[in-house]
């Protein structure tokens, strides 16, 4: 372990070597008498983390892996996944660039598949051809810390049994899926998706709302740059509401407000509701479906950086999950929902819950 003082903190450049050994965690030995078993696969991760001790922060800012011994090579075809997803690259430089990206990313996928704690499964996506640093800067808000809001009261826990599952969706207090195209609005879609649903739980009315306009017309976030919803829920009132989303469409990039307060939408809610919150979105670039539980390396629970919306929860076999609405459109995941482990934090879920309240 290496550290290099910063103007920020501290930056550590740390190797780590995974491998399988034949212990478990139901029968705890001495980590001396753990031997590798033959057969398991053995990686080399170089991770970088970025720490302010004075402040109990630490973000991991850089990873990657590579086999600590040649393995059985993952399966691809990229002009398959140009064909699927149409994909074109009009120069041959652009074409090589994307193909090793493919190519390195579906490495990535395979060594999220062989240590994932839950059923999730990843693969090839439409984000597959990207670097991670273009996929946090176009899909994601960039790096979250939480704020302190004098404004915001701690949320009380509703008295009472609670279900062992219960869905948003099925009471129509959840819209469609949304797409926020290449725009970092993410917190927009999940400010916006909390207001929705307690508008339809208060008053029986599901009725989409502008994106767009907290995009251009919100002076407290950074539109297609990144934001939060707990920001977001002060702007509302500073603007004096939100349209609905017929009425100031989307269109994926800053704009100046065009927000008539005169004709506007105004919109209350409801203790109890579809919530906002941050999360680590590292896992998400290559998920296709089942209940994501990955290892803490992977999925940094400190390191916040996309908004979205959790509209409910339930259990599968012995998994409890909670019900994620993301904003890449129906065709990613499930449907275009992210099934995450309910338990633990995982990827920092539990972090930076927020809900708006109108009297």
């Amino acid at each position: 372990m290496h550290p290099w003082l910063t103007v920020a903190g501290t930056m550590y450049y740390m190797e780590i070597i995974i491998a399988q050994t034949e212990c478990t965690q139901r029968n705890p030995v001495d980590i001396a008498s753990c031997s590798f078993t033959d057969d398991g696969r053995k990686e080399i991760c170089t991770v970088k983390i970025w720490e302010k001790s004075w402040e109990d922060f630490r973000q991991v800012v850089e990873r990657s892996c590579k086999p600590l011994k040649p393995t059985k090579p993952y399966k691809v075809d990229f002009e398959d996944f140009c064909s699927k997803f149409n994909k074109t690259y009009k120069e041959t430089d652009e074409y090589n660039l994307r193909k090793k990206t493919y190519e390195d990313n579906m490495e990535t996928a395979a060594l999220m598949n062989e240590y994932e704690q839950g059923t999730a499964v990843y693969g090839e996506t439409i984000f597959s051809d990207m670097t991670r640093a273009e996929f946090k800067k176009f899909y994601t808000s960039g790096s979250m810390e939480p704020k302190y809001n004098p404004m915001m009261k701690e949320a009380k826990i509703p008295a009472g049994d609670i279900p062992e599952a219960f869905d948003w969706r099925d009471h129509n207090a959840v819209t469609p899926v949304k797409n926020q195209g290449s725009c970092g609005s993410c917190w927009a879609f999940s400010t916006t998706g909390n207001i929705e649903g307690q508008w339809a739980i208060k008053k029986n009315k599901l009725v989409p709302l502008s994106e767009q306009e907290l995009v251009d017309c919100d002076k407290l976030d950074d539109g297609c740059q990144g934001g939060l919803p707990s920001d977001a829920y002060t702007a509302i009132m500073q603007i004096g509401g939100l349209e609905g989303e017929a009425d100031y469409p989307y269109s994926g990039r800053n704009d100046k407000c065009s927000f008539d307060k005169s004709e506007r939408w105004h919109h209350g809610c409801t203790k109890t509701d579809p919530s906002p919150s941050e999360f680590n979105a590292f896992m998400m670039q290559f998920y296709l479906g089942g209940i994501a539980h990955p290892w803490k390396i992977f999925c940094n629970p400190r390191s916040l950086d996309h908004g979205v919306l959790i509209v409910g929860y339930g259990v599968k076999g012995s998994k409890p999950y909670w019900i994620v609405k993301n904003s890449w459109g129906a065709s990613w995941g499930v449907q275009g929902y992210y099934l995450v482990y309910r338990g633990g934090g995982v990827c920092g879920l539990n972090t930076m819950c927020t809900s708006a309240v109108v009297n």
